[in-house]
């Protein structure tokens, strides 16, 4: 019996029924997906069959070690994935989950593919492991150059995965909670690398589809909050909700756009109980114009809750209070980030940006030339951030994921407590909204 790798696949040259596989009248073969490589292995091995195994066909590399020192708490979170070498790590933004990372390399020590959502990461990854003093290559749209340390992009990835899957032991997957994504899912099914770490903030998906990582990555296998790193890793740091009341024209507006939602629903026969019973109205909006003026009504009135003109007198008064601080301003919308960024004379950014014109900004930001950027949600996830010590949420989604990045983007130490402000309208949708990413 052989074990071959084909196109993502693995084929199996032999008579005996396999687990996990299906046989393939064109090739006249078993095959399953590259990750059930290991249960393959397992099952031939404990069931005294012998084989050869071709599968795996790695890129030639060196010693693959490093000599950087991990804090305790990455150290025991290395310690845990090293005991089946599969599952997922989730440490707050700034724990340093790169170091983690390169942990596993070394320990390993033997070539490594590293999945990122952003180009900017990329970069940033890239530049973190020349602690290996070998030269790293990049798998992305700009450069496509295999290394035995390989970066590359959830895209990339997927696009090239059957051609990829068999020449790295070791794939880590940062910010893997896009990996449970549906597309994204056929990186880990065709890549057959033995070897599976996933790092992530925060591990869990609103739509629950983090439950698939267990079988494509392993589960969650360690995770430490970040209220036990403040102090001697992370600032020390606090959290005040300010709520503020809505112009009288702004309430006028907010409530008959969110009555004409209201009455939609109704007549619908449509109760939200979650994200999905909202999907419902979207779709009918495509052919339905009482839909479609419900769902527009609806995000007017959120758009007048996130962005009202009593919000940014209350940021007016939090800037004179921290004129000495450096801060970092979320919205939701990018209107708000021009509104802000032209009352304020605030540098923005938001997905708009040219890349460039962002390097500029965060690198002025970083040299105190400004001492303050506002920005949607482009600076979330994926952008190395200057240290700030106090953030302001205009608006935000529900997410308890996008609240843990943006508080992680203040708590870099940096020599002082940080403060993180929330700002949001009363009597609105906003408050449940801010409730429920806190939870």
């Amino acid at each position: 019996m052989r074990l071959v790798f084909e196109q993502g696949t693995i084929a199996i040259r032999g008579d005996s029924t396999i687990p996990h596989t299906q046989w393939d009248d064109r090739t006249g073969t078993n095959r399953a997906l590259g990750f059930r490589y290991q249960d393959i292995q397992a099952y031939l091995t404990n069931s005294n069959i012998a084989y050869e195994d071709d599968v795996l066909n790695l890129i030639p590399s060196p010693e693959l070690t490093n000599d950087i020192s991990l804090r305790p708490y990455q150290q025991e979170a290395l310690d845990r994935w090293v005991t089946d070498c599969c599952g997922v790590l989730v440490l707050p933004t700034g724990a340093g989950k790169t170091y983690v990372g390169m942990g596993a390399i070394d320990w390993v020590n033997a070539p490594t593919f590293i999945i990122v959502p952003t180009l900017d990461l990329v970069d940033q990854w890239r530049e973190e492991l020349s602690c290996f003093d070998i030269e790293i290559g990049e798998y992305t749209g700009r450069e496509k150059q295999l290394k035995p340390i390989t970066v590359s992009t959830y895209d990339s990835a997927y696009n090239h995965a059957e051609r990829l899957g068999n020449r790295f032991k070791l794939l880590i997957f940062d910010e893997v909670h896009h990996l449970a994504s549906e597309g994204y899912r056929q990186i880990a099914e065709l890549f057959a690398s033995p070897y599976r770490l996933g790092l992530s903030a925060t591990f869990e998906r609103e739509d629950q589809k983090h439950e698939a990582l267990s079988e494509l990555v392993g589960g969650k296998i360690y995770e430490i909050e970040t209220d036990r790193l403040t102090g001697e890793y992370l600032s020390e740091y606090s959290v005040e909700r300010i709520t503020v009341d809505l112009k009288p024209d702004e309430r006028a507006a907010y409530e008959e756009n969110v009555k004409i939602f209201r009455n939609y629903l109704k007549s619908a026969d449509i109760t939200l109980r979650g994200p999905q019973d909202f999907r419902k109205v979207v779709l009918r909006s495509g052919n339905d114009p009482r839909a479609w003026r419900a769902v527009r009504s609806r995000n007017k009135a959120r758009k007048i809750a996130y962005g009202s003109a009593s919000k940014l007198e209350e940021l007016a008064a939090l800037l004179r209070q921290h004129q000495d601080d450096r801060l970092i301003i979320f919205t939701r919308y990018n209107d708000f980030v021009h509104d802000v960024s032209d009352r304020f004379l605030i540098p923005g950014i938001t997905h708009k940006t040219r890349k460039d014109e962002r390097r500029r900004i965060l690198e002025r930001f970083r040299e105190d030339t400004y001492s303050a950027i506002v920005s949607s949600q482009v600076l979330d996830e994926g952008i190395d951030v200057p240290d700030a010590n106090v953030g302001i949420i205009l608006s935000g989604t529900g997410s308890s994921r996008e609240y843990q990045q943006r508080l992680g983007r203040i708590l870099r130490p940096s020599g002082g407590a940080a403060r993180l402000y929330e700002i949001v309208s009363s009597g609105t949708g906003e408050i449940r909204t801010s409730a429920r990413r806190k939870g």
